[in-house]
């Protein structure tokens, strides 16, 4: 089960790479900038002052939500977590994203906990699927010169916003 899952991430990634523009000779940030489909990600990014962070030596492991995914938030949260006076609310759900280190495809396993950058674990699961805090992976092993970026169809929250 597993290595079919991995199988169909693997063909996933390798028909989305040409979305990513240069492959991994760009960093986690103009990566997803170039894939066209992160605006309101690389927004975030940029009014939780994290891009200079983003764009460091690294390695980093981003789990990346979509526009769609942000879209998907109720009505009213992206815009209250851009404002200004919520900008720890907003580091806070960033950097719930972020794995320090760059952890492949290949490197998970069913029932892992990655510690996350905010300082919470994420729960990784592999059956029917790779999933990441109940968020589906939909496009893995996305390679950046300074880590790697795993596409997903939700926003995870971290403990403390739940």
């Amino acid at each position: 089960m597993f290595r079919r899952t991995f199988m169909t991430l693997a063909a996933t990634a390798i028909m989305t790479a040409p979305a990513f523009a240069g492959g991994h000779s760009k960093d986690i940030v103009d990566t997803a900038v170039g894939a066209g489909s992160f605006t309101t990600l690389v927004a975030a990014v940029g009014a939780a002052g994290l891009v200079d962070t983003l764009k460091g030596e690294g390695p980093f492991t981003v789990f990346a939500p979509t526009d769609d995914a942000f879209a998907a938030l109720p009505k009213g949260t992206v815009e209250m977590l851009l404002m200004p006076e919520n900008k720890d609310k907003l580091t806070a759900v960033l950097t719930y994203h972020v794995v320090p280190g760059k952890v492949m495809s290949g490197d998970l396993t069913n029932g892992m906990m990655a510690g996350t950058v905010e300082g919470s674990d994420v729960k990784i699961m592999t059956e029917g699927g790779v999933t990441v805090d109940g968020a589906t992976v939909v496009a893995a092993d996305v390679e950046a010169s300074n880590g790697v970026i795993h596409v997903i169809d939700a926003v995870i929250l971290p403990p403390s916003m739940k």
